[in-house]
């Protein structure tokens, strides 16, 4: 299942959760569903961040991923 279908079963399950509730098993599907994405999300901007650099103060190049990447 790639990210788009997970997104769209995300919001099945949504919708499907105020209209008439879920069941467990699908409680529990959407709370993996989420998290894989919400990990997904992290990795993207990780990796976006990873390859910015800015110039500081002192006008020396840093990179962000370097500066920020042990947080």
């Amino acid at each position: 299942m790639n990210m788009d279908e997970k997104i769209k079963r995300i919001n099945e399950l949504y919708h499907k959760s105020v209209d008439t509730g879920l069941t467990d098993e699908e409680k529990e599907e959407q709370a993996a569903l989420r998290k894989e994405y919400i990990l997904s999300v992290r990795k993207n901007l990780r990796g976006q961040l990873d390859n910015i650099d800015i110039i500081n103060k002192e006008g020396k190049i840093e990179n962000l991923g370097k500066k920020f990447g042990n947080r």
